[in-house]
């Protein structure tokens, strides 16, 4: 099928953007996921100044690439985060930092903004997060009522409807990235997300398999859970690594330390099925970017991003258009 094949900024985010750009293009990346972290992508001037809009895709064209989404993932987390710590006060401006409801206020609005930035980019997806109220209750002890999970998920559709109404203004898409921390984070979670904000079809999915892969979500099914609503793809992998003594929950030893329960990988140095995946991804129709979020501490990123590169452009195959055996019932096979 030839799908685009992209970089994902934010883990390169402090490399100097010619230097990036020289990566991508010599890696054999057609383009990139432009995160707003290093610096690379402005969101509020993006939205407001189309000749900075002008410029940027002026120097992504120099080396030949281009963008097919922007990413905004970490206004979104404050949209729906509670905020109400400080490992939050680095995603928002410094003037609101310690401010919970200045964090989202500015959060909201910049979340609002990407739909103009992405307009005048020429760009129809915006990737990111939601945050979610509700997803330190993911444990019920103290026991958790019903009543407040369903809070939670009207408390996300009153914050994103009027998100997404810009969204639908300028004719954008808004894809979540499934994950732990987010409002949805495993298919049932998808499923009452879209309930909740009425199926709007601004709103779908930035399908990221590693993410499912290690909470013993099928990636697969949840492509065929969701079909029309996958509106960008990660291509990030994950490996197992419990031993009988650690768990999926990882004991808070941070990415990398070889105590964890499981860890994510470099595309094709996990276990997540992606030949299953490409297959499905044929089935739906979806033509958009395979986007390669590079993740793997035990691995050099930049040997990384070429070796996920080959991979990706490996695993890219076009579905048939034809039964295997129709050739011997031509007239040429006998």
């Amino acid at each position: 099928m030839a799908r685009p094949l992209t970089l994902f900024t934010a883990q390169f985010s402090d490399m100097p953007f010619d230097r990036l750009c020289r990566l991508a293009r010599d890696c054999g990346y057609d383009g990139l996921e432009l995160s707003t972290l290093g610096g690379y992508l402005d969101i509020e001037q993006a939205a407001d100044d189309p000749a900075y809009c002008r410029e940027l895709q002026r120097k992504l064209k120099s080396y030949g690439l281009r963008l097919w989404a922007i990413s905004n993932h970490f206004a979104g987390q404050l949209v729906c985060d509670p905020d109400n710590d400080s490992r939050t006060d680095c995603f928002a401006p410094a003037r609101c930092a310690g401010d919970a409801e200045a964090k989202r206020t500015w959060a909201v609005a910049c979340m609002k903004a990407s739909a103009r930035a992405a307009h005048n980019l020429d760009v129809k997806v915006v990737t990111g997060f939601t945050g979610s109220p509700i997803w330190h209750l993911f444990y019920s002890f103290p026991p958790v009522c019903d009543e407040e999970i369903a809070a939670g998920f009207r408390y996300f559709a009153e914050k994103f409807h009027p998100i997404l109404d810009e969204f639908a203004k300028y004719q954008v898409k808004f894809a979540l990235e499934v994950h732990p921390t987010e409002i949805a984070f495993d298919l049932h979670t998808a499923g009452r997300a879209l309930e909740a904000i009425g199926n709007r079809r601004e709103f779908g999915f930035n399908f990221d398999p590693s993410h499912l892969f290690w909470q013993g979500v099928d990636p697969v099914r949840f492509l065929k859970a969701f079909p029309d609503r996958i509106y960008h793809c990660h291509i990030k992998d994950a490996a197992l690594s419990l031993d009988g003594e650690n768990g999926i929950l990882n004991s808070h030893w941070n990415f990398g330390d070889v105590r964890r329960g499981w860890d994510f990988r470099s595309p094709g140095h996990g276990e997540v099925d992606f030949e299953g995946i490409v297959r499905q991804l044929n089935r739906i129709g979806y033509d958009g970017p395979l986007s390669v979020e590079w993740e793997d501490c035990g691995m050099d990123r930049e040997f990384g991003a070429r070796d996920a590169a080959a991979f990706t452009r490996k695993l890219d195959f076009t579905a048939s258009a034809q039964q295997f055996d129709s050739a011997f019932q031509s007239d040429e096979a006998l």
